[in-house]
């Protein structure tokens, strides 16, 4: 019988003794308890934060044999066992100021009933702050704190100010304890996607060391390339014969598909371990990652913000601007990055700037079609509908047809974007290319009001020209003068030189020639 694969299963416990496969990260976890004694780690979502707590908690319980055959067993000698006070806010829904009271409520009852409680303490934070000294003094050894998701509430009132701030106060004073309990505690772990910087967990905690981008973690969520040669070779193997590939072809797309994190200057490769273990699970490839959650949020910020989606394959930020979000309103390059949308790609270290990109296949592809429906106006109304005609058109050297179907996206734009109708149209053209890209070859730039394109299909070659305010003759004359067509003079394949106009009076294109 082949490996279990723990698709979606955040239990260390569970997952050791009903036998799933574990990729061993216990050594890094050793380093981390022993080096350190409180800590912030952010990593997108789905990505072995919960499990990282769930592992912490039974090494601090003393749950020996758990660990049986990996690392830790070796490392650790003493397996002193401590009060652990495990606190998950992933799992509730946040739309109103009681809804964290009461899991922040149920969680100190759950604690209280072990540790006991003190008619004196009236407050969230004051109860808590009881529970951590109480649990210490009873067992003689320090408390740990183990928080999942601690963003979470904030994450989700986005948008509605008065609800963050409510959860702001209430979690800075929450969170406060870890400062004020420094005697009774051993060990804290705060997990999250983003570091809100005005919850001033992380300023008045000034001792709470944040590895996220840090090079000594980086692999501690996530699998390596050597893990994933390591531990999963048969499985390479069989999801290979399953897909009628070889092995080094299988290897290549895994590659091409789920890998490309970084989360440090330096880092190593890291694969995105639930569309891995997913597409393993499944046999076959899949957006498994970008399936489980839709960033409609981050694109309704980087509309805002009249995003230039052109920065997407190109964007730069400091390391602080990524460590922290202050509003998360005007911020759509951090979010992007803490989310796993984009990583860092490169860094230049004159300008002490991070180049950032799409990690992978996966969420290229999967962030792009998803762009398309909320920027470009579709017809049928189905953006796989849509995009297959499109391709079609382009590949059976349908000039008319894909332009016209380029028409239509532009078709009803709202007045609001008609202001910076430059932007919309070149957004909703990075779109179209982007995808026609995932299909075809296709090269493009832009400059002041103008972009020039050339698209490859096996039989067709498109040497495009847009204008905004020109005139389709404009555009085909400078394909002309700056000889964008020579390089396929003597190319056997069909060329089609098309010059198209925008106009600002009607939003959209207005007219095309084609030679």
């Amino acid at each position: 019988m082949g490996k279990i694969y723990p698709v979606g299963i955040q239990s260390f416990e569970r997952i050791r003794e009903d036998g799933y496969y574990y990729v061993d990260k216990t050594e890094l976890i050793y380093t981390l308890v022993k080096t350190g004694h409180y800590y912030f780690l952010s990593r997108p979502r789905r990505f072995g934060k919960s499990l990282l707590v769930s592992t912490l908690e039974a090494y601090f319980k003393g749950k020996k044999e758990l660990f049986a055959g990996l690392a830790m067993e070796r490392l650790e000698q003493e397996w002193a066992e401590h009060p652990v006070l495990h606190l998950d806010l992933n799992a509730q829904k946040y739309e109103k100021p009681e809804d964290l009271d009461s899991i922040l409520n149920n969680a100190l009852c759950r604690w209280e009933s072990l540790y006991g409680a003190s008619p004196s303490e009236t407050s969230l934070s004051l109860r808590f702050q009881g529970v951590v000294q109480r649990a210490a003094e009873q067992s003689g050894r320090n408390a740990v704190v183990l928080v999942d998701e601690y963003d979470k509430p904030m994450l989700q009132a986005i948008g509605n100010e008065a609800l963050q701030a409510a959860y702001r106060s209430t979690l800075k004073a929450f969170y406060g304890v870890l400062k004020s309990c420094d005697q009774y505690l051993r060990f804290a772990l705060l997990t999250g996607v983003t570091k809100f910087s005005k919850v001033s967990v992380f300023s008045d905690l000034n001792n709470l060391s944040d590895i996220s981008m840090s090079a000594r973690f980086s692999s501690l969520c996530g699998i390596t390339e050597q893990e994933l040669y390591r531990d999963f070779g048969e499985d390479i193997r069989e999801l290979g014969e399953a897909r009628g590939m070889t092995e080094e072809e299988a290897a290549r797309s895994l590659k091409e598909w789920f890998d490309g994190y970084h989360f440090s200057e330096n880092s190593e490769d890291i694969y995105n371990p639930f569309s891995l273990l997913k597409t393993f699970s499944e046999k076959k490839f899949g957006s498994y990652w970008f399936e489980t959650g839709t960033p409609t949020f981050l694109v309704e910020v980087l509309k805002r913000n009249h995003y230039d989606l052109h920065r997407l394959t190109e964007e730069m930020a400091t390391a602080d601007s990524l460590a922290g979000i202050d509003t998360m309103e005007n911020d759509p390059v951090s979010l992007l990055y803490q989310s796993g949308y984009l990583t860092l790609k490169g860094y230049d270290r004159e300008f002490q700037v991070y180049q950032l990109g799409f990690p992978n296949k996966e969420v290229e592809e999967g962030f792009v079609k998803f762009l398309l429906p909320r920027y470009a106006t579709l017809r049928a109304g189905s953006p796989a509908f849509e995009i297959t005609n499109f391709v079609k058109d382009v590949r059976g050297g349908d000039v008319d047809g894909f332009l016209r179907r380029l028409q239509s996206f532009f078709a009803d734009t709202p007045y609001e974007l008609a202001q910076d109708l430059e932007l919309h149209y070149e957004n909703v053209l990075f779109i179209v290319f982007k995808l026609l890209g995932f299909y075809t070859r296709a090269e493009y730039h832009t400059s002041q009001g103008r972009v020039d394109l050339v698209v490859q299909t096996d039989r067709f070659v498109y040497v495009m020209e847009f204008k905004l305010d020109g005139t389709a003759e404009e555009a085909l004359q400078q394909i002309e003068e700056r000889g964008y067509a020579r390089p396929f003079a003597s190319d056997p394949r069909k060329l089609y030189k098309i010059g198209v106009n925008f106009s600002n009076a009607i939003r959209g294109i207005e007219r095309w020639l084609v030679e």
